[in-house]
C-alpha cells in the first residue's frame, strides 16, 4: 500500500484534501492526523472491519478499546445510554478538549470498537483539522495513537510515517501537536467519576465543576492482569526500543546517581541516554543528554517527552536514565506515561549515590601550578569505574596564575595539557564529606586540619595509596626533574586509580 502525505494549515484547510480523506474513512480505510494530544489513527467508528484494520496496522491487542472521536456534542447522544448532569457539566466546560469520557454504550457501537466492553470512550478534540475530518467521515471516528503499538506516541506527522508508512491509505501533516500526551479519560459509569489515564485536564480542575473525582491507582500499577476499560491501562506503553530506567529523589541525588550509572555504562561500552531538564542538563557529563523542557513550566516536557523517546530509538542507545517529576498537574499524566515506558523499573537515587565513597578527588599543593594539577590530569586519564570530578587546589594562591610553563611542557611531550588551568584557593566548601582531599607533603595536611578544624578526607597522597615515595616540588628546577616528577607522579596516580576501583568494587 503506497501512503500519501498531505500537509494542512489548520487556520487555511484544504477542504478537497478533506473530502479525499473523509471518502477514505467511509470506504473503511485508515487516516492519521494530527488532534491537539498526538496524533491518531482514524477509521469509521461504526463499522466493525474498519477498527480491525487499526488493530492490525498498530500491532495492537484487540482487547485494547478505542476512543470515538466526534466534532459535535449532538453526536454524542446516539452512541450512548445516558448523559448525566454531570458529565453534561463536564462537557461544558472542556470539550472540545483534551478529556475522554466513559459512557454505556448504545447497540450502534461495535464491540470491535470497545475491545469488547459496554461501554464506549468518547472525546472531541479542539483541533480544527481533527473536527473538520471526523465530519467529512460520517461523524464517528476512532482513533488510537498513530503509531506501532507499545511504542511512544506521535507527536509529528514525521512520527506517524516511522511506523505506519505503507500501512495506512493517508497521513495528513498538520504539524507538531500542542499538548504531546494523550487525553484524560474519565469514567462516567462510576460514582464518584473515576479518571483513568492522567492527562493536560487534571483531577483538580474537574473536581472545581463536579467535585468529587476518584483516581484508579491501578493506572500506575505493575499487575496488568485486569481487562482496561480505557486505552493504556494495558501492556507496555509509550516505551522507546531501549531500556528505560527512572531514578527518584531530590533532585541533587538524582544527578549524582544518573551521572554515576551513566558512566559506569559508557564504560562496560554501552550508548547511554539522559532524560533532563534545563535546570540539570548542564550538571551531567557522560552519556547523550537531552533536555525534556523545564520545571518552571511542565508543559514543555509534556509536549517534549515522546520526542525525545523516538530521538533517542534514532541514535540506538541501549539505557535511558530518565529524572522523575512532581505528581500533580499534568506531572501525574508525565509520570503515567514514564512509568508505563519504563515497564515501572523504577530506582531510588540513594541506593545508587550511597554506593559511591568519593564523588571528587582534590590534589592540594603550595602553589597549584605544578604538582597537583599535573596529578589531577593525569588521574582523569586512568580508568575509573565510578566518575570523580577531579581537581586540585593550593594553599597559598594570591591570583589566578596558568600552570608552570615547564610542567606544560612535559605535559604536552607526554599528550595531555594544562592549558585551561588556573590556580585557584582551597576554600572550606572544598572539604565536604563526598571529597578526598590528598596533599603532596605532610605538612600540607596538618595545615589544613589546623585551618579547618574537623575535616574530613583529608590524606598525605603516600599514605592513602600506602607508597614511602613523595613527589617533591620541582620549583627552580631544570626541566629534568619536572619529567622525573611526571614519571614518579603517573605510578603514584595508578595506583590511586587501582585503589579507587577497589573500594568501589567494595561498596
Amino acid at each position: 500500500m503506497k501512503t500519501i502525505i498531505e500537509k494542512l494549515d489548520e487556520n487555511q484547510i484544504d477542504e478537497d484534501i478533506l473530502a479525499k480523506a473523509g471518502e477514505i474513512l467511509k470506504q473503511g480505510g485508515l487516516v492519521a492526523f494530527p488532534t491537539e494530544t498526538v496524533y491518531g489513527l482514524g477509521a469509521n467508528a461504526l463499522d466493525e472491519e474498519a477498527a480491525k484494520k487499526i488493530y492490525a496496522a498498530k500491532g495492537r491487542p484487540s482487547d485494547n478499546p478505542l476512543i470515538v472521536h466526534i466534532a459535535d456534542v449532538e453526536a454524542l447522544y446516539p452512541i450512548v445510554y445516558d448523559v448525566s448532569d454531570k458529565a453534561k457539566k463536564i462537557i461544558e466546560k472542556f470539550w472540545p478538549g483534551p478529556l475522554t469520557l466513559i459512557f454505556e454504550k448504545s447497540e450502534r457501537v461495535p464491540h470491535g470498537t470497545t475491545g469488547g466492553l459496554q461501554t464506549v470512550a468518547v472525546r472531541m478534540p479542539v483541533n480544527a483539522i481533527a473536527r473538520e475530518l471526523i465530519r467529512e467521515g460520517g461523524g464517528y471516528i476512532s482513533a488510537p495513537s498513530a503509531n506501532t503499538s507499545g511504542r511512544p506516541s506521535p507527536t509529528s506527522a514525521e512520527h506517524v510515517a516511522e511506523d505506519l508508512d505503507g500501512k495506512v491509505e493517508m497521513i495528513i501533516d498538520g504539524g507538531n501537536v500542542d499538548i504531546g500526551v494523550e487525553s484524560t479519560i474519565l469514567d462516567m459509569t462510576v460514582e464518584p467519576p473515576m479518571i483513568l489515564r492522567p492527562g493536560a485536564i487534571t483531577r483538580e480542575m474537574l473536581e472545581e465543576i463536579i467535585g468529587e473525582v476518584d483516581v484508579d491507582r491501578a493506572l500506575i500499577a505493575e499487575d496488568d492482569s485486569q481487562a482496561p476499560k480505557a486505552p493504556g491501562m494495558k501492556y507496555r506503553h509509550y516505551a522507546p526500543k531501549a531500556q528505560l530506567i527512572m531514578v527518584e529523589g531530590e533532585t541533587d541525588e538524582v544527578v549524582k546517581a544518573i551521572k554515576q550509572i551513566a558512566y559506569e555504562q559508557t564504560c562496560l561500552g554501552y550508548q547511554v541516554g539522559i532524560i533532563a531538564t534545563s535546570e540539570t542538563a548542564d550538571l551531567y557529563t557522560t552519556g547523550l543528554i537531552k533536555s525534556i523542557g523545564t520545571r518552571n513550566n511542565e508543559n514543555s516536557i509534556a509536549k517534549n517527552l515522546y520526542k525525545v523517546l523516538r530521538e533517542f530509538d534514532e541514535e540506538e542507545v541501549s539505557y535511558i536514565y530518565s529524572e522523575t517529576f512532581a505528581k500533580d498537574g499534568i506531572g501525574d499524566a508525565i509520570m503515567n506515561r514514564l512509568e508505563k515506558a519504563a515497564g515501572h523499573h523504577v530506582i531510588r537515587a540513594t541506593d545508587i549515590t550511597r554506593l559511591q565513597k568519593y564523588r571528587r578527588v582534590l590534589f592540594v599543593s603550595n602553589s597549584d601550578n605544578c604538582r597537583g594539577p599535573m596529578a589531577a590530569e593525569i588521574l582523569r586519564h586512568e580508568d575509573l569505574t565510578q566518575e570523580y570530578k577531579i581537581g586540585s587546589r593550593g594553599l597559598v594562591v594570591l591570583f589566578p596564575e596558568p600552570a608552570n610553563q615547564k610542567a606544560e611542557a612535559i605535559m604536552r611531550s607526554q599528550q595531555m595539557t594544562l592549558e585551561a588551568h588556573e590556580a585557584t584557593g582551597l576554600a572550606e566548601e572544598d572539604l565536604d564529606e563526598d571529597t578526598l582531599i590528598l596533599t603532596f607533603e605532610e605538612s600540607q595536611k596538618w595545615k589544613i586540619i589546623s585551618d579547618y578544624g574537623n575535616v574530613k578526607n583529608v590524606y598525605t597522597m603516600k599514605e592513602y595509596i600506602d607508597d614511602e615515595r613523595e613527589v617533591p616540588s620541582a620549583h627552580g628546577q631544570p626541566l629534568v626533574v619536572y619529567g622525573e616528577n611526571f614519571q614518579l607522579l603517573k605510578e603514584l596516580i595508578h595506583k590511586l586509580a587501582e585503589k579507587l576501583n577497589e573500594e568501589a568494587k567494595s561498596l
